[in-house]
């Protein structure tokens, strides 16, 4: 069996009739929406679609959800410099990227040979405000620094930018409070998504449809993770 065989059935173990079907539909939405809005953007639609999967398979702990991201990240960094969010180019490009490595690799140690899953934990509570409140710090700062360089929704921008850098090294941690910063994240992406809609900017119902699947999504894994990890807090 070749090495490719064997990363691929590692990767479908111990799939679900709901694991399955989640993914499906979250693709599916995202290819209707894009449809009803009349967009024949192709980059934005295959973006779209490539993120509702990392981050479902983000969510089922499957270490391949990274190597989409990697597609996903380039695509979409391209989309947000066309839109003028220039937070979620540098986002994109300087640390998804080279993050999904960090995490393909990271993840690697830490699986489970029975359900083809990644380990779970969560933080303990004290560990868990530290975290927000760096975050807080952050947003700030960093919303200086966009509005500097005339970007759209510079704190709007800022808040999706920094929540998600450390939401990203919280999953690399396999910790369930990801989640929580990802609901955030979404929910003000979609914002900026929604406001971009209405401004007519090309490929913008496809994102909007994306972010708004990532938002679900969150909420849904959250809540499996934080049962899952609920024996192993750190």
């Amino acid at each position: 069996m070749s090495a490719f065989k064997k990363v691929m059935n590692r990767e479908i173990t111990g799939w679900r009739v709901w694991d399955a079907a989640w993914l499906f539909t979250a693709l599916y939405a995202v290819c209707v929406c894009s449809v009803i809005a009349g967009e024949n953007d192709w980059i934005s639609l295959t973006a779209a679609l490539t993120g509702a999967a990392c981050v479902v398979l983000t969510g089922k702990g499957v270490r391949f959800s990274f190597l989409i991201g990697l597609v996903n990240s380039l695509l979409y960094a391209y989309i947000a410099w066309k839109a003028r969010y220039y937070g979620e180019v540098m986002l994109n490009l300087i640390y998804y990227v080279p993050m999904g490595a960090v995490g393909w690799f990271a993840w690697k140690k830490h699986m489970n040979d029975e359900t083809g899953e990644v380990v779970k934990e969560r933080l303990n509570l004290k560990k868990s405000a530290l975290v927000y409140a760096a975050t807080a710090a952050g947003i700030f700062l960093y919303g200086l620094l966009l509005r500097a360089l005339g970007g759209s929704l510079p704190f709007t921008d800022s808040m999706s930018t920094v929540i998600s850098v450390v939401a990203q090294i919280l999953s690399i941690r396999r910790l369930a409070e990801q989640w929580v910063l990802w609901i955030v994240v979404d929910a003000v992406t979609v914002v900026m998504w929604a406001v971009a809609l209405a401004k007519g900017e090309a490929g913008a119902a496809a994102m909007l449809a994306m972010w708004s699947v990532y938002l679900l999504n969150a909420v849904i894994m959250f809540i499996r993770w934080y049962r899952e990890a609920k024996s192993r807090e750190v």
